[in-house]
């Protein structure tokens, strides 16, 4: 009688070559220096901006006017090969205006029918400009564009373009009149990235560049194909069991139920959910591979956790008025892992 065959369990993952992983880091590294060409002093914008496009998330990039977020979001469409658009969210912007919507045609034998105009969501790269400007409504539409990759109207679902990434402004400033985001949709948004004003040096270089007869022109690095094989390559790259359970302490120790932090759950209203974990394993990953490393750090995870949680939890209203913030809790978590 034959031997029978030994079922061997297969795996989930199948490590990357670590070829693979140099040769994108030296892609990644020629992105960010046709980025850098461009965009002027804010390096760690730029990297935390790559992070969330090869995790696969969106952004939610909050800065005063005039730090360049606009044109952050178009060179990187230049750069990336990506064909992106952007959304002015304005109180009257109408859902419709962002999805598409159908409009009834008649044919020359005189049949009438509907079809389906595509709106600018459809795109590779969608920039929403001010999210916060817009009703409450029209910020919902993108939720479900956000998490699932398609929209549905009329009671039918149309996938969008591969890659989609979502990447979110909003200015600090002018708070009047505004929408703040819902904690459902801030969820969906892997990072928030803070823009600060640049250094004396950058804002030196960028007033030279910006202000004379040519300005530099992005060059394109990569295609949206080659950003979604990277993408994939992100996935597979193994996390070592230190890293894993330093995730899972930090994020549960931000929850007042579960945090073992003396006094912590006086100060923190609600603590980041599952999501969050799930964002700094994509997010350190991503911060490794753009480094041409092999594997994730504990050091990846602590320079993501401000980024990852930021937008994911609160303080109680005790603890602002006694002057602590989240990045101060942020902090205290982030405090036994380094």
């Amino acid at each position: 009688m034959p031997d029978m065959p030994i079922d061997r369990p297969t795996p989930i993952d199948t490590p990357p070559r670590a070829t693979e992983i140099e040769a994108l880091g030296h892609r990644m590294a020629m992105v960010r220096d046709r980025i850098g060409r461009v965009i002027f002093g804010q390096e760690e914008v730029v990297e935390q901006t790559l992070i969330t496009l090869l995790a696969g998330g969106h952004a939610l990039l909050i800065g005063f006017p005039g730090l360049g977020k606009t044109r952050l979001v178009e060179t990187l469409g230049t750069v990336l090969g990506l064909d992106d658009k952007r959304v002015q969210f304005t109180p009257d912007l109408m859902p419709a205006d962002i999805l598409g919507s159908e409009v009834m045609e008649e044919s020359e034998s005189g049949r009438r029918g509907f079809r389906f105009i595509q709106g600018p969501v459809f795109a590779q790269l969608l920039m929403a400009d001010e999210i916060n400007r817009a009703s409450p409504r029209t910020q919902s539409a993108l939720l479900q564009a956000m998490q699932e990759q398609r929209v549905s109207v009329a009671g039918r679902y149309h996938p969008l373009p591969l890659p989609f990434h979502v990447l979110a402004t909003q200015n600090p400033l002018e708070q009047e009149g505004t929408y703040p985001l819902p904690e459902a949709q801030l969820d969906r948004f892997l990072l928030q990235i803070d823009i600060a004003y640049p250094d004396l040096d950058a804002e030196r270089q960028m007033l030279v560049a910006t202000t004379g007869a040519e300005q530099p022109p992005a060059e394109q690095v990569m295609t949206g194909d080659e950003l979604r094989a990277a993408q994939k390559l992100v996935r597979a790259i193994p996390v070592g069991e230190s890293v894993v359970q330093g995730i899972l302490d930090l994020v549960r120790r931000g929850r007042p139920d579960t945090s073992d932090l003396p006094g912590l759950p006086d100060q923190v209203a609600w603590g980041p959910g599952p999501r969050a974990s799930q964002a700094l394993m994509l997010a350190s990953r991503a911060r490794a591979l753009l480094d041409g490393r092999l594997a994730p750090s504990l050091d990846d995870v602590l320079a993501l956790a401000g980024p990852v949680l930021r937008h994911r939890m609160a303080v109680t209203f005790a603890a602002r008025a006694d002057g602590i913030g989240v990045d101060d809790i942020i902090g205290k978590l982030c405090a036994p892992l380094g």
